[in-house]
Parts: C-alpha cells; sequence; structure tokens
C-alpha cells in the first residue's frame, strides 16, 4: 500500500510542479543571499578601503550599514520563502492529498 501510494504521488503532475516550483524558488533565493554574502567578504578581503569609508560624524564606518542590510535582506528572503510555502505550496501539497485520499 505504501508503494502504492509513493508511486501515485510521484505520478501526480501537481507533485511534478510543486518540486519544481519549490526547487527553483529555493535556489534562486539562496544562490542571492550565497552571492551577497560572498561579495561582502571578498570586499572585505581584496579592498576593504571601500568599506572602511567613514560615515556621519566620522564614528561608524559604511561596513556597518552594509552588513545589517545584508542580515535584513537574508531575513526577507526566508520571509518570501516561508510565505510561498505556507501559500501557493500548501495548496498545491492540499491538491495531492485530496488526489490520493483514497489510498491513505
Amino acid at each position: 500500500m505504501k508503494d502504492e501510494l509513493v508511486e501515485r504521488i510521484e505520478n501526480n503532475p501537481k507533485y511534478n510542479e510543486l518540486l519544481s516550483k519549490k526547487n527553483s524558488l529555493g535556489i534562486k533565493l539562496g544562490f542571492f543571499v550565497l552571492v551577497m554574502f560572498y561579495a561582502y567578504i571578498l570586499t572585505i578581503a581584496f579592498n576593504k578601503e571601500v568599506l572602511a569609508t567613514k560615515i556621519g560624524d566620522g564614528v561608524t564606518t559604511i561596513a556597518f550599514p552594509i552588513a545589517l542590510a545584508i542580515l535584513i535582506i537574508s531575513f526577507l528572503t526566508t520571509v518570501i520563502y516561508v510565505r510561498k510555502a505556507n501559500g501557493e505550496y500548501e495548496d498545491l501539497v492540499n491538491d495531492i492529498k485530496d488526489d490520493v485520499k483514497d489510498i491513505m
């Protein structure tokens, strides 16, 4: 029975759509965040003068607001994924469950 359930779920076009959408968004958001982090680290490694530029009254460097922005953007990418997962992806999961509930 479990093999039949797994096979039926894997053959469901909504399941393939779900996998495709989840993987696509996850890869795009993950790549975006990694590029952002590594760009910051590489800037520190190879051109620290840019990030050492003083702003305001000369106490703070530009590195602090950039690092804060990176953290906020990373949090927002997580929020985007969670909202998508709890909305569109959850609807697809429920449709798949409805399609196979006679086996369950």
